[in-house]
């Protein structure tokens, strides 16, 4: 039987969509297991030090993001897609970041999408504009936790991740990416 036909007989309902938030200073990770319910099971940020060269920062960002993406063995990462903002300095320093995450996936055969921050506010809240706090509380809502992690950056990838998620359940119901 193909595999295409098994996916629908037999859905894949438990996958593991790994969060990325990049940034060079920190890159928010957040890995959920989707299911009814979703579950966070592992959530904060990867940090590197601005006093340390570029090229340093990066490789250390790489590290880390490899040694992720070995230890949780995700079947997805989603990555927010980076945007043009007025100070290029962060809009280059978070592209360098992405690469890396990007980077990680590749080499560890793990599919990758990239969301926009409209997309993924949308997703989340229901409103493409929504602010931080409120992305975070809804984050702490939908996978019923105690208190939005710290900092923003953590809290944003579980939304990237969520995001994710509700795409797959709009997009194409319940079958693992990749079978």
């Amino acid at each position: 039987m193909p595999d295409s036909v098994t996916a629908a007989v037999y859905p894949v309902v438990h996958m593991f969509v790994l969060g990325i938030d990049p940034g060079l200073t920190r890159t928010g990770y957040g890995l959920i297991r989707r299911g009814n319910p979703h579950r966070p099971v592992a959530v904060g940020v990867i940090r590197t030090s601005p006093a340390a060269p570029t090229a340093q920062r990066l490789a250390e960002l790489h590290a880390d993001l490899v040694d992720l993406v070995t230890e949780h063995r995700p079947d997805v990462m989603a990555v927010e897609r980076v945007f043009t903002n007025r100070n290029l300095q962060t809009a280059l320093s978070v592209s360098r970041a992405s690469g890396m995450a990007l980077l990680a996936a590749a080499q560890a055969g793990v599919p990758v999408v990239e969301y926009t921050p409209t997309a993924i506010k949308m997703a989340v809240t229901g409103d493409g504009a929504a602010d931080k706090r409120m992305v975070a509380e809804m984050v702490v809502r939908r996978l019923k936790l105690a208190e939005a992690p710290r900092p923003a950056d953590a809290a944003d990838a579980l939304a990237i991740a969520l995001c994710h998620v509700q795409s797959l359940r709009i997009t194409n119901g319940p079958t693992r990416i990749g079978a």
